[in-house]
């Protein structure tokens, strides 16, 4: 499979950081033996120009990347090695275009064997797990395609539990109302019910008060038809 958009470029500017890196060597070679080097000079300035644009840009391409969910974390942070190295190429580039840097052979040796390897060498290899390993960059992004989709997968069957479990929050929550609504209705009913217990109690109390009322009344009457009959009974 071929490579993405981003390895592409990546391995392009790898490829720029040798070609300035020869570049000044044989632009301080020329100066030494009393050559011209203005024109190696205006290349190497456009050169440098365009090797700072293209790490800028591979920055932010894969930020947005990162952002967008198109590559897994821990490529992002193997991809973040990358331009960080990158970067630090271009600074040392610089300074050994301006002179900052001598040529001391240790120097010559890191700058020129740093991408001596070519397109050919796997930029992934940097921390490379035993799942990666021997895998090119399409498979690795397959790999890693799938790595998602497998979260992706996840991530749903987890939302429709959440989802499963609110539908049974809200229907838990719909018979506590109606057994609150029957509790109020049997509230009501049994106030209802002691008030009119409570009428029908003094009813009854009056009842009984109206009936004690007559009894002593019809006592009264018997006794007084008593008195008169003895008074008005010829006595023997």
């Amino acid at each position: 499979m071929s490579q993405d958009l981003w390895s592409q470029n990546y391995d392009a500017t790898c490829r720029l950081t040798q070609e300035i890196a020869e570049n000044t060597h044989e632009r301080n070679r020329q100066q030494r033996t009393g050559g011209n080097p203005a024109k190696l000079n205006m290349t190497l300035r456009a050169s440098l120009q365009k090797l700072k644009q293209n790490v800028a840009q591979l920055r932010e391409n894969l930020m947005r990347d990162a952002a967008q969910r198109h590559i897994m974390q821990a490529e992002a942070d193997r991809r973040q090695n990358l331009v960080d190295d990158l970067s630090t190429r271009e600074k040392r580039l610089n300074a050994f275009f301006k002179g900052d840097i001598t040529e001391a052979e240790q120097s010559r040796s890191t700058l020129m064997t740093e991408n001596r390897a070519g397109p050919t060498v796997n930029p992934w290899v940097v921390n490379e797990t035993e799942e990666t390993r021997g895998l090119s960059f399409g498979e690795i992004r397959q790999q890693q395609q799938q790595i998602v989709e497998a979260q992706d997968a996840g991530l749903d069957a987890l939302a429709a539990v959440i989802s499963r479990q609110k539908q049974m929050g809200r229907e838990i929550g719909n018979e506590l109302d109606e057994h609150n609504e029957i509790i109020d209705d049997i509230t009501q009913l049994v106030d209802k019910t002691d008030s009119r217990i409570k009428n029908e109690t003094h009813k009854v109390k009056l009842v009984e008060n109206k009936s004690a009322s007559c009894g002593m009344l019809v006592v009264i009457v018997l006794l007084l038809i008593a008195i008169i009959v003895v008074a008005v009974w010829p006595t023997g």
